[in-house]
Parts: C-alpha cells; sequence; structure tokens
C-alpha cells in the first residue's frame, strides 16, 4: 500500500526586520524574569546547587547564541532533564550529594561530547522519529516525579521515601505535619501561578507569574523571619523556620564554577547516565526547536544540526564549569515569541541580564523561599502530567494509549531510558502485528513526483512516524 502527500515549495526565509532589536530587547528582558526564578527552582530539584542553573542558562544565552542555534529558541535548564540529573547525583555519589555533582558534571561533559557528534554526524533529526506517544508519556513520568518530590518542599516537610510513588504516597502524611509558615506560602505561590493564567487582562499577560510569586513570597518570607533561625508555637503544634528554608548561594559567581570529576566515568551508572542525557536530551531539544519553528512569524526553517552543535558545545562549557545540561525549553521560548523576539538576539540578552543580576546583586537571591521554588516546580509537574494529557492519549486510540502508558509506568518504576525503550518495541510489536516490517519502517521507500512547484511524495508501505525522516529530507 503507498500514501501520499504533497506540500507546496518552501518559501525563502525571512530576513529579521532592521529594527527587531527592540521586540527581542522586550523578550529578552521578559524571559529573563521569567527564567531567573525557574532557573534556580530546577536546580535544587537536580541535586545541583541553585546557582548551577542560572550558570547554565548564561552560558545558554552568552556562548550558545553566536554559535547559530535556532534564532526564537532559548536555551537552558529543563524540567524535563531534572529526574536524570538528580539521579546521576544521586547514584554516583551514593547518596553523598557532595561528591555525586561533581561526578554529575563529568557525565554531562562527555554526554556534551556526544551531541557534538551527533550533530557533526548530521543526525539531529533522529529526534523526529519518536512516537509521540512514547514522548508525552516520558513528560508526563517526569511530572509526576517532580510534583511528587517538589510537594514536600511545599509544605516545609522532609519525607522518608525515595521512589516516586513512595513519595506520592507520603504527600497526605507530609501535609498533615506541615510547617504552618511554608505551607502558607507555598499555597499562595500555589494560587498565583493556577490563576494568574486564568486573568484575561492584557497587563496580566506582561507579567510572568513566576515573577509575581518572588514579589509576594520574599516579603512574607522575611515578615515571618526566615532568614533568622527561630522556633514559634501555632494552634498545638511547635514548628522551626531558619534560613535553610531560604535559597543558598556562593559569595560571587567565581566561587559557584565547580569542575568534572572523571574517576568513575567508566562504570556502569555512569555510562547509563551519559546515554540519558545525550540521547534524552537531544530528543527534546529538537522537538522543542521543531515547535519552535512552528510558532515563528516568519516562518523559518532551523538547522537542526546546526542548533544541535551549539547546544552540545554549550553543555559541554556548562558542564565544565558546574552548571546543568541544557536544551531547547519550549515554555521559555514560547514566552520569547509572545513578547515579540525576532532573532537571537533576546537569548543573548536574556543570558547577559542573567549574569549582570547575579554578579550585582546576589544577596536578594537569598531571600527567595524554597517553598515558591517548589511550588513552580509543582506547577510544572502538573502541567506534564495533566488528565488532558491522559485524555489527549486516549482519544488518538487505544494502541497510543496503551504505548503512552506503558512508557509512563516503566519511567516511574525503573528510569527513563528502560521507559522509553520499553515504550518504543511495544510500538514496533504493534507494528508488528498489523502486518507491517518493523526492520522497513525505519528504511521506508518513497516515490515522489513534482509537478511545477508541487512535489507529491507517496510512502510504500506502512506510513509510521519514522517515515517523518525520510519526508522531512524530500521537503527540505
Amino acid at each position: 500500500m503507498s500514501h501520499s502527500t504533497s506540500a507546496a515549495a518552501p518559501p525563502a526565509s525571512a530576513p529579521a526586520s532592521s529594527n527587531s532589536w527592540l521586540g527581542d530587547l522586550r523578550a529578552g528582558f521578559l524571559v529573563y524574569l521569567i527564567a531567573l526564578p525557574l532557573c534556580l527552582g530546577i536546580a535544587m530539584a537536580s541535586g545541583f546547587p541553585p546557582i548551577a542553573g542560572v550558570m547554565t542558562a548564561i552560558v545558554g544565552g552568552l556562548v550558545v547564541t553566536p554559535l547559530g542555534s535556532a534564532p526564537l529558541t532559548i536555551k537552558g535548564p529543563a524540567a524535563g532533564l531534572i529526574v536524570i540529573a538528580l539521579g546521576a547525583v544521586t547514584e554516583l555519589g551514593q547518596g553523598d550529594m557532595s561528591v555525586g555533582y561533581p561526578r554529575a558534571l563529568a557525565v554531562g561533559v562527555v554526554a556534551a561530547g556526544i551531541q557534538i557528534v551527533f550533530a557533526l554526524v548530521r543526525t539531529a533529526t533522529i529526534g523526529i522519529a519518536m512516537s509521540p506517544s512514547v514522548v508525552h508519556g516520558m513528560l508526563a513520568a517526569i511530572g509526576v516525579i517532580i510534583f511528587s518530590k517538589q510537594a514536600h518542599t511545599v509544605v516545609g516537610v522532609t519525607p522518608q521515601a525515595k521512589t516516586p510513588l513512595g513519595l506520592v504516597a507520603e504527600i497526605p502524611h507530609s501535609f498533615a505535619n506541615a510547617n504552618p509558615e511554608i505551607l502558607s506560602l507555598g499555597a499562595i505561590a500555589l494560587v498565583v501561578l493556577f490563576g494568574w493564567p486564568l486573568l484575561r487582562t492584557r497587563w496580566s499577560k506582561l507579567i510572568p507569574a513566576p515573577l509575581i510569586v518572588l514579589a509576594i513570597a520574599v516579603p512574607v518570607g522575611l515578615y515571618y523571619g526566615l532568614p533568622h533561625s527561630h522556633d514559634y508555637d501555632f494552634l498545638t503544634g511547635h514548628y522551626h523556620v531558619g534560613p535553610e528554608l531560604l535559597v543558598k548561594l556562593p559569595g560571587s559567581l567565581l566561587d559557584a564554577v565547580r569542575y568534572p570529576d572523571f574517576s568513575v566515568i567508566t562504570s556502569a551508572v555512569s555510562i547509563r547516565y551519559i546515554v540519558m542525557f545525550a540521547l534524552v536530551g537531544t530528543i527534546e531539544s529538537t522537538l522543542s526547536v521543531l515547535a519552535v519553528d512552528a510558532m515563528d512569524p516568519s516562518k523559518r526553517a532551523s538547522s537542526l544540526n546546526r542548533d544541535l552543535l551549539a547546544l552540545g558545545v554549550g553543555n559541554l562549557v556548562s558542564s565544565a564549569i558546574g552548571g546543568l545540561p541544557m536544551i531547547s525549553e519550549i515554555v521559555r521560548s514560547r514566552a520569547n515569541i509572545d513578547a515579540g523576539a525576532r532573532s537571537s538576539k533576546s537569548n543573548f540578552l536574556h543570558g547577559a541580564l542573567l549574569l549582570a543580576f547575579v554578579a550585582a546583586a546576589p544577596g536578594l537571591l537569598q531571600t527567595i523561599p524554597l517553598a515558591a521554588l517548589g511550588a513552580m516546580l509543582v506547577y510544572t509537574g502538573t502541567r506534564l502530567a495533566s488528565p488532558k494529557e491522559f485524555t489527549h492519549a486516549w482519544h488518538l486510540g487505544l494502541d497510543q494509549f496503551a504505548i503512552f502508558v506503558t512508557t509512563l509506568i516503566v519511567t516511574l518504576a525503573v528510569d527513563i531510558l528502560v521507559g522509553v525503550g520499553v515504550g518504543l518495541a511495544l510500538k514496533l510489536l504493534l507494528h508488528w502485528v498489523r502486518g507491517a516490517d518493523p526492520i522497513k519502517l525505519f528504511r521506508t521507500k518513497l516515490v515522489d513526483q513534482r509537478s511545477g512547484d508541487t512535489l507529491t511524495v507517496a510512502i510504500v508501505g506502512a506510513a509510521a512516524f519514522p517515515s517523518l525522516l525520510g519526508l522531512r529530507k524530500r521537503f527540505q
């Protein structure tokens, strides 16, 4: 059997307007406001020092942009890599985060080198051959894991459980034993984060919700006296608060620099996390670039391999100085476009503003309550694993729902790499049951015919998602 599709010849890329710098300036400033608290929270949740997240975004703006990254994408740490980063720090340090952190940096360096190789041999497009149901199942699992960990931070309780499902089961106990002052901070933050998008006023769209959270949480935290260790009584309970519930930063950015420890880089654990960082990071970033290209008002098509090369170099630099792995982050990139960005200058500017702020006023960051950052991550986690994701997968059909749920469950039970592998294996099995040859799915035969400006492409055999690799080449 055969399937056909056609498309008109793509228009030439539209150059940025000569006065587009005004839009880039506005967008870069807005993204900087959004990125600052999120970078701190993502690093904290990843087992890295909070400042490491900001360092990553600085590198993503100042280093990656000049190398030719996709024009409207924002490079920085992302929630989708939290689980991998935290797992690397925890397992490589065998529970000692101070030991695991530099070893995880070494893993990041090697994974970045692999991404650079992927780009040089022009394999970045492999990301588009991933089943959407597998990707969404993986992201939903990541959302559950983020939520399960950060819900306890929001109420000021240290959980005993270690596994995602155990952490979810322990949430009622943590709420029953919540620190009232910290709970109030977290609750305010969650109300703002979930309620702000519901406002339909023009000014509400210009002010990012995370900034409103900080504008409220920081003064409330100071009112509660969080910078000073003390106890207090509330109703029948006795509670403690102190600076350990605030963001901790080194004296300067130079003090934050840490170097990789390659002492166990050849271990099985290191190799497993190298593969996860390289593959998952590449796939997530590639899919984000494609999504951002679709939102580009100028309809420009980014070079995926060039973007991956720039990303790999950025990850190499970031990991070499103590930062997190980065990708093209979809939420900040969407905010970048909505704010009027027209070129990569906005990404560069957001990195420059982060550098200037952290260098000039590090003390202000140390007044941010961890509960506020935890609330931002809880919000992110619920969006990744929202009921809409399950409903969407169900509407796609029983096969896609089975792939989605299988990837989700296996990722929660084992890890991301196994979850993705099992999800892909199930997809290939379903194709095989329906009569398709799994091997030929990746060697799709295409027959094309051009008539004027229209190219018609017929797919001989099964029209599965890997067919997009060949189709994309035909339409470039």
